[in-house]
């Protein structure tokens, strides 16, 4: 069996603040795009799993082997799997590819198993792994809140619309990304900014990592300059890592941008 883990964008993202338990309350929308890990899963004796492509830093505890442990200790039945994946997205980048490839494991282990899981019970497995894990289950547009696993649906199609996304030889972790943040209620209510047609979201939606990353990594503050110049309706960082991408209402070659990163040119958002 094959499946395609798809990448994330974050449209905008508000930190508004400091639990108790040392995670941080946010608002943010998450909207699946066309840039794809790939895995495969193959019947075997035991279970495996190598990576391809991209290096995974410290790969021997990564989110599939925990997906795979996770649902194993509650359904002995699982069949053991051998998992091959093809690391695509960039990591550290802010889009999401750990997590998805999580999900994508549990999903996958439901259908091949005949577990019979719904929706509901996988995100409550994803939530497990991690707070962006249970968005790929249903892997829909969602407003999200909390640690960024409550959601509520949202109206927003963007099919007809291109992207580019950027992603500099920068590895932002979430610690760093977060030890500059003061937490604070926004002074824009997301759901309604998102309604607003594109050209406006760049006077009201914002990212509240941006501030203190691209003090630290100028590159990136610059990269979404650039997208901006060549045209973007709406540009900025995704979560808390170094891609940045762009909305452009045509398509777009930013083949001079390369010197910045590596560029994905996904066909459409879903």
């Amino acid at each position: 069996m094959i499946s395609f883990a798809n990448a994330k964008i974050n449209l905008g993202l508000s930190i508004t603040e400091k639990r108790l338990d040392g995670y941080h309350n946010i608002e943010t929308i998450f909207y699946p795009i066309h840039l794809y890990d790939v895995l495969e899963f193959n019947s075997s004796d035991m279970y495996g799993f190598e990576a391809l492509g991209i290096q995974i830093p410290g790969h021997g505890d990564n989110l599939c082997t925990k997906a795979y442990t996770l649902l194993k200790s509650d359904f002995p039945e699982i069949h053991p799997v051998s998992i091959t994946l093809l690391k695509n997205i960039p990591i550290g980048a802010g889009l999401g590819g750990g997590s998805s490839d999580a999900a994508f494991v549990l999903k996958a282990l439901n259908e091949m198993n005949k577990l019979g899981l719904t929706s509901t019970q996988l995100q409550t497995y994803a939530k497990m792994l991690g707070a962006d894990c249970a968005f790929f289950i249903e892997n829909k547009p969602l407003f999200a809140e909390g640690i960024g696993t409550e959601f509520s649906p949202i109206d927003l199609d963007l099919k007809d619309y291109y992207i580019v996304v950027v992603t500099p030889d920068i590895h932002v972790s979430t610690a760093e990304a977060y030890a500059n943040i003061t937490p604070q209620i926004p002074q824009v209510d997301l759901k309604r900014a998102i309604q607003l047609p594109i050209q406006e979201w760049k006077y009201h939606i914002t990212n509240d990592f941006e501030l203190g990353i691209f003090e630290k990594y100028p590159l990136i503050r610059e990269i979404k300059q650039k997208l901006y110049e060549k045209g973007a309706l709406y540009a900025a960082m995704s979560g808390s890592g170094s891609a940045v991408f762009g909305i452009f209402e045509d398509n777009v070659t930013l083949d001079d941008l390369e010197h910045m990163g590596k560029l994905f040119y996904p066909v459409e958002l879903s």
